[in-house]
């Protein structure tokens, strides 16, 4: 979020500087002030919008500048596009060539060193918080390959205090400092700034006189569940503790916000079927041309309060009455060519707004499962019957996460971001995970991932 904010104001102070410079307008009144801050925008916005859709905000995978340089010409590639649609709707916001050009070659010039002076005061050691975990069992250890993983967080590990819950498993990668009866001895030597409480069993282990100590004396004492909660944008459901979860509130969202909800996924529904429609007409036909069947594929799934509901998708496979598993990896080579392409690009997923309309879905939310998996996956993930509080939804947090799951490890990794959206879910969030859903959707990204659901055979393609 610094680098977006950065480095946009230094887009538009960039680009509103040169074509000054450059253009020399005359500015008379109001309206050739706004007229030029127009034209700025314009192209900042184009620049910024395809910076964030080529991952240059995304620390995770932009994490050098010779990573950033070359994804950065690419984005500008992608902005000129962008510039080029917006000048054919607004041709009179165009300006000048020469500002234009002069201002790309400004802004790379300055992006660059902005970026690799940011690289730089985010690796350095003297402004991070010097960090000791407290555990060494399995959320201990995950915390410690998040915060490894994410060096812009400046959190720098200095050790772990150790609660003897993990003999047997693999040596640790920082030193293990002491015990926690030693927990103040341990954070006053280490000079630590934070301290991590990520032990899997606290029942009267918790050394809670010194850490309410350390917290006397300026040291940040964090739940290690919160912790990977803010890092993953997951929940760890598996250390999870049902009272976090009863007592968060998280689960109950006042009627004018659903209420306003409801009213936009309609009013968007209605407009997507009548926009879509002759799209939807088209896929239809290549469907039914493409091989033998139906055009729409019709499943029994399971939505809000675990109600049953007739889930709407084009067909993308060739009718078999084999059933050979409830995972598509099995059934790879009856995709169709067409239900290749749809597949890729999320068109199989259309005939949903229909679901929206009727009530049974949202835009956002949960993926809804068959209910032939329902019982299954209530016995084997932590938590699961609370997906059935929200409305599922055409795309959701765990789609744009983790992507399609095709066993049940990745079906447990999906419900570990479906809590996190319930648990933090807002308008905000939704318009996020449909920015991101328009990113995956253009680019056609995990089309070749497996989603679950049951396999297409000849009754229930009819029903």
């Amino acid at each position: 979020m610094t680098f977006a904010l950065v480095e946009g104001a230094t887009l538009f102070v960039a680009v509103c500087g040169t074509s000054f410079v450059w253009g020399r307008p005359l500015l008379l009144d109001c309206l050739d002030v706004a007229a030029i801050l127009g034209q700025v925008t314009a192209i900042s916005s184009s620049c910024i919008v395809a910076f964030y859709y080529n991952d240059l905000y995304d620390l995770r995978v932009i994490r050098s500048v010779s990573a950033f340089a070359p994804r950065l010409l690419q984005s500008f590639g992608v902005a000129l596009i962008l510039l080029a649609a917006f000048y054919w709707l607004f041709p009179e916001t165009r300006v000048a060539e020469g500002a234009f050009l002069s201002s790309l070659v400004v802004v790379l010039g300055l992006l660059l060193p902005l970026r690799a002076i940011g690289y730089s005061i985010m690796r350095h050691r003297a402004f991070a918080d010097r960090v000791l975990i407290l555990g060494t069992g399995s959320l201990a250890r995950t915390l410690i390959q998040e915060i490894d993983a994410r060096p812009h967080f400046r959190y720098e590990i200095v050790g772990v205090a150790d609660d003897g819950q993990a003999v047997d498993d693999p040596p640790l990668r920082y030193p293990l400092l002491g015990p926690l009866q030693h927990l103040a001895k341990i954070a006053e030597e280490a000079r630590v700034a934070r301290i991590i409480v990520a032990m899997s069993e606290r029942r009267g282990r918790m050394p809670m006189a010194q850490l309410l100590e350390a917290e006397a004396r300026g040291i940040l004492i964090e739940d290690g569940l919160r912790t990977y909660e803010y890092f993953t944008k997951k929940l760890a459901i598996e250390t999870l503790t049902p009272s976090l979860l009863l007592f968060s509130g998280s689960f109950r969202t006042p009627k004018v916000q659903a209420g306003l909800r409801r009213l936009l996924n309609l009013a968007f529904a209605a407009a997507g079927l009548v926009f879509t429609a002759p799209l939807m007409a088209l896929i239809a036909l290549a469907v039914k041309l493409d091989s033998p069947g139906p055009a729409l594929f019709v499943q029994e799934r399971v939505g809000l309060g675990g109600r049953h509901f007739r889930l709407l998708k084009f067909r993308t496979m060739v009718v078999s009455a084999e059933t050979r598993s409830e995972w598509v990896q099995d059934n790879e080579q009856r995709i169709t060519r067409v239900g290749r392409w749809l597949r890729k690009y999320r068109l199989d997923e259309l005939p949903q707004l229909v679901n929206i309309l009727r009530g049974d879905m949202n835009l956002v939310g949960p993926r809804p499962h068959p209910v032939s998996n329902f019982s299954v996956f209530a016995e084997r993930i932590p938590y699961y019957v609370l997906r059935s509080s929200v409305r599922p939804g055409v795309t959701g947090w765990a789609q744009i996460r983790q992507g399609y799951a095709n066993n049940l490890e990745e079906e447990i990794e999906k419900m570990r971001y479906d809590l996190y959206y319930i648990r933090h879910s807002s308008l905000w969030f939704d318009l996020h995970i449909l920015v991101d859903t328009v990113k995956i959707v253009m680019f056609g990204w995990g089309s070749h991932s497996a989603e679950i659901f049951r396999v297409e055979t000849p009754v229930q393609a009819r029903t």
